[in-house]
């Protein structure tokens, strides 16, 4: 198996997930906006370690692999959030940066909270030099400790993390187990060696 088909660029529509901030929101829901607001400004700054601790890794994890991840040892779900996230950041926060340019503005919902869970729309504003454009999308939030964990974010109802969890991480895993889907993501991320996370 072609370990890059699988592990491969994450597409233009992920870059669009961290735009340029909004006015600050409304005090009852900034706990839950501030870590979309922090994961924004920590990629646009190169500030991508900062950005990664305000995800949500191990509701990510188990969102991607299921019961799968419940049956994992410790250190299987420790490699796989830490090459996860090394992963996402070396390919899709370059990307973002380069997408700020034609990004002007974005404007957030109030946040629709249920029980430990939030959804935060919001509509962002492109200002391509070719084409003025405005998407809408939704990120999804969760209350992890005592703070909010951004977790997933859908574009036109696309769901990332079902996009990676379909094309990439159940094939691997199908294939190979947590041997294999683990051996592919250290592959990609030596491949990846030359980018440094700040």
């Amino acid at each position: 198996m072609n370990v890059n088909a699988r592990i491969r660029t994450l597409p233009f529509l992920v870059a669009l997930t961290f735009a340029v901030p909004a006015l600050a929101a409304p005090k009852a829901s900034e706990a839950i906006t501030k870590p979309v607001k922090t994961v924004v400004q920590s990629v646009r700054y190169e500030k991508d370690l900062k950005a990664l601790e305000n995800l949500g890794s191990d509701q990510q994890g188990l969102f991607l692999l299921g019961d799968e991840w419940t049956k994992a040892t410790d250190a299987q779900r420790k490699e796989f959030t830490q090459l996860f996230q090394s992963l996402f950041a070396k390919i899709a926060f370059p990307k973002v940066r380069e997408n700020f340019k034609n990004l002007d503005s974005i404007t957030y919902d109030e946040p629709q909270v249920t029980g430990e869970k939030a959804l935060v729309g919001s509509t962002i504003f492109i200002n391509h030099p070719l084409k003025k454009q405005e998407m809408k999308l939704k990120y999804a939030v969760e209350k992890v400790g005592s703070g909010w964990k951004v977790v997933d974010v859908s574009v036109l109802g696309d769901s990332m993390l079902t996009g990676i969890r379909d094309d990439q991480v159940r094939p691997l895993f199908k294939e190979g187990g947590w041997d294999g889907l683990l051996g592919a993501m250290r592959k990609k991320n030596d491949e990846l060696g030359t980018v440094k996370l700040k």
